[in-house]
């Protein structure tokens, strides 16, 4: 028998004991995070939150209600998927219909200054969005007719979905005769009363200023992909392998680093945004949306390869190209203002920026601080890349259509 002491060993090979030591020590929580999220993330959609759809527009005379609702979310209500196959056809969906109709018109209500509106001759059939199949749900509005005086005080009330994930967002398109307008709803703010449209240009630029900001935030691929070329600005690049970087002393230079990267990616996407928005280029999203995804594994595996072919903020501008895309789908599904598209359009960019800048500032500082640490290489660099490039497999899977094969 030996007994084993570290202070027994010659002082190079004490050093690499406590070398291995420490690693090891800073790589299990690493690892431990990586498992757990990889496996948590099995059913992880590319947004954090999910959003629904409803329209309030004329048709023949009479006011219709539609609803659009992702049938994933729905799956979270009634269990949808009875065969566990991991997909919910459009036959297990009409197997609920009589449940369905009663949770709709328990969770949508609209009402006028005097009464509550009965939502009549129900219609249902599925439609493709660009994150899924949709339930999308038609009711004639029989309380009111198109008319000016009985649509002022109508007011939305909406409820589903905020107990099963209260990052849900309903978006309300109105769509009817002088009162073209669009809403947001949370659960701190599930109703909308209708009221004259507004012509402030200003009005306009504020409500698609949050709306860009609250976009950002949620979007939780676009977030991913801003943090993985982020990571990397507080070591200073060598031939060495990441882990071995040595941290930059300089503050500015990590700065002008991060400066780089969000200068691209904001110019790429504003490109691409305004090509979508004014149709003069419109891919399918059926191609968007998994580009998306890989650029998050690129950007991911750009920190552990350290591929020197291509900068950082080279690998920003390539891919906020395609995230550009993305905003616009959203920014359509929002509706824009016909008359003040150029406001609308620069208010949820500047919105979009705005949201960077905000996880910029919570970022940069933690990061500068950890820079030094044997933490910030093995959990943030190598673990939190990891993590990202995981999460981007998945999604990637699951944009088109191979997860479950």
């Amino acid at each position: 028998k030996h007994n084993f002491n570290l202070l027994s060993l010659p002082s190079n090979e004490l050093k690499m004991a406590s070398y291995v030591r420490n690693t090891c020590a800073m790589l299990w929580p690493c690892v431990l995070l990586f498992i757990a999220i990889a496996i948590a993330s099995g059913s992880a959609q590319a947004h954090s939150s999910s959003n629904s759809y409803i329209t309030i527009s004329k048709f023949n005379e009479a006011a219709v209600l539609r609803a659009d609702i992702n049938l994933r979310d729905i799956d979270l209500v009634f269990d949808l998927d009875q065969n566990k196959d991991g997909k919910v056809s459009w036959g297990e969906t009409l197997a609920k219909t009589a449940e369905l109709k009663l949770w709709l018109e328990q969770g949508i209500q609209l009402s006028t200054l005097n009464q509550k509106c009965a939502l009549a001759q129900m219609n249902i059939k599925a439609s493709d969005h660009a994150d899924g199949t949709y339930l999308s749900v038609e009711w004639t509005v029989a309380c009111l007719d198109v008319a000016e005086d009985e649509l002022l005080g109508l007011t939305l009330r909406y409820d589903l979905m905020f107990d099963q994930d209260n990052l849900h967002r309903a978006l309300v398109k109105i769509d009817l005769p002088n009162f073209q307008s669009n809403a947001i709803l949370s659960p701190d703010r599930p109703e909308f009363t209708l009221s004259k449209a507004s012509g402030s240009s200003l009005k306009v630029l504020e409500r698609y200023l949050l709306e860009g900001v609250w976009h950002i935030w949620i979007g939780i691929d676009h977030v991913l992909f801003l943090l993985s070329l982020l990571i990397l600005a507080f070591l200073e690049p060598s031939r060495k392998s990441v882990i071995q970087w040595p941290a930059v002393q300089n503050v500015k230079t990590a700065v002008l680093d991060i400066l780089a990267v969000v200068t691209a990616f904001t110019l790429a996407h504003s490109i691409t945004l305004g090509l979508t928005i004014f149709k003069w280029l419109e891919p399918s999203a059926d191609l968007i949306e998994p580009a998306i995804a890989l650029s998050v594994v690129a950007a991911a595996l750009n920190n552990l390869l350290g591929w020197a072919a291509l900068r950082r903020w080279q690998l920003a501008f390539a891919f906020g190209l395609v995230h550009g895309f993305g905003f616009a789908n959203v920014l359509v599904d929002l509706g824009l203002p016909s008359d003040q598209l150029a406001i609308a359009l620069g208010g949820f960019n500047l919105g979009v920026e705005l949201g960077q800048i905000a996880i910029v500032l919570v970022f940069l500082p933690l990061a500068w601080w950890l820079r030094n640490t044997l933490f910030y290489r093995w959990v943030v660099v190598v673990g939190g890349s990891l993590t990202i490039a995981v999460l981007g497999i998945i999604w990637t899977l699951q944009r088109t259509g191979l997860q479950g094969l």
